[in-house]
């Protein structure tokens, strides 16, 4: 325990910026130590899948603030130290080089890295992952007009990285295991709608496609299938998911279940640690579960109200799920569970560019996909929080205001 009371955050992506920041303008006047394992000042990870891979931007273009902002709010940020342990009977953090940390609270928010391809060839050059700026560097030079690009994965980041591989002239194919793109997030519906951008735009999608491995001397030439097929391939990119980084937290033997488990207001299993971002499993008492979910949105929020508890001023972090996405002309945004319904209702043609998809359960709004159509989805929002029962012929209904559901 240290004279002045020192606050650490672990992990300095979107998560952690938050977190120090709220701690601040919390009002707490102790030592606050930012910990990062990158040599970059904390950035926003939606745009390196889209701009900054495009190469319409810049790296700074993506920080959260400029690095010398968090001197000026008097947090010490520490990049390049990768942490190897927390021991909380000394309350001291092990870092693979230098001195340790002691902390009186400590926020962990070490995010997420890639799941990996354990398969012959899957270290090949020319085989790459998409988590960080430089990865964005590694893959932007193999990403040349006329390169043949295998995406390995059907989720939001294989299709983010098709359309903008597509969108670069590059010969695109994506290999999905599942029988639809996005299974694991979105209903069949959401998923053709996908299919048919991708299509359209030349991506050839191959599903029901496993990969065997990766083929080429010295460098990658070819993708194995498991039916016995090649694909002729100058690079590939793999996207199958995100593991949190939650070893750490298991090891010094806090509550882990498919992420750090914490209460509504970031508080793990140890009152002195708290977490939040993608390495977390919290509760929302809004939906009344635990979930952990992976999104700009719940990063930031979950650990701005974390920051508030850890700072003595809690507020729970309760409020409807939220994600988007680019993808060519395309602006998805989708909101609440939409796997979880048992009734489906457009408002709108899926054949034109702009349309919204609601899923209900048990009479009330559970989830909506809204398709180059934002202005549904803060009432959507709404009707979710407040458990409202909606009609479906009036979310149907274009020429009924979506507001007007809102008075039930």
């Amino acid at each position: 325990m240290t004279s002045t009371p020192c606050y650490v955050v672990l992990g300095a992506g979107q998560a952690g910026s938050h977190a120090a920041l709220t701690l601040r303008a919390a009002g707490f006047a102790g030592r606050v130590v930012l910990v990062g394992d990158e040599a970059w000042p904390p950035y926003e990870r939606p745009p390196l899948s889209k701009k900054l891979l495009m190469g319409e931007v810049g790296p700074e273009s993506t920080f959260l603030k400029p690095a010398d902002h968090y001197a000026e709010k008097g947090i010490e940020l520490q990049l390049g130290r990768r942490a190897t342990a927390i021991d909380r009977s000394e309350r001291r953090i092990d870092f693979a080089a230098g001195e340790p940390l002691r902390y009186d609270r400590l926020m962990l928010t070490t995010g997420g890295r890639p799941r990996r391809l354990a398969l012959p060839g899957a270290d090949l050059p020319g085989v790459f992952y998409l988590r960080t700026i430089d990865d964005v560097f590694a893959l932007q030079p193999a990403m040349a007009p006329g390169a043949r690009v295998a995406i390995v994965g059907g989720g939001f980041i294989g299709l983010e990285v098709a359309a903008a591989a597509a969108s670069r002239g590059c010969r695109v194919t994506v290999l999905e295991v599942e029988d639809w793109l996005m299974k694991r997030v979105a209903p069949r519906l959401i998923s053709a709608a996908f299919e048919r951008l991708h299509r359209a735009r030349g991506v050839d999608i191959r599903l029901a496609t496993a990969v065997a491995g990766f083929a080429g001397e010295g460098r990658l030439r070819q993708v194995a299938t498991a039916d016995g097929g090649h694909l002729d391939a100058d690079l590939a990119v793999v996207g199958i998911g995100l593991i949190p980084n939650a070893e750490l937290a298991a090891a010094a033997g806090l509550e882990v279940a498919n992420g750090i488990v914490v209460d509504e207001f970031g508080r793990s299993s140890d009152p002195d640690i708290f977490a939040a971002g993608d390495a977390v499993a919290g509760f929302n008492p809004l939906l009344g579960r635990r979930l952990r979910l992976e999104s700009w949105q719940n990063a930031q929020n979950q650990a701005i109200a974390a920051a508030k508890a850890m700072a003595g001023a809690p507020v729970p972090h309760a409020e409807v799920p939220w994600f988007w996405s680019d993808q060519y002309d395309l602006n998805f945004q989708m909101v609440g569970l939409a796997n979880e319904h048992d009734a489906v209702v457009l408002r709108g043609d899926p054949a034109d560019p702009q349309f919204s998809v609601f899923f209900l359960k048990d009479g009330a709004l559970a989830g909506a996909c809204c398709f180059n159509n934002a202005r549904d989805i803060p009432v959507a929002r709404q009707l979710i929080a407040r458990r409202i029962a909606v009609a479906p012929a009036g979310l149907a209904d274009l020429g009924t205001p979506l507001k007007q559901l809102l008075r039930g």
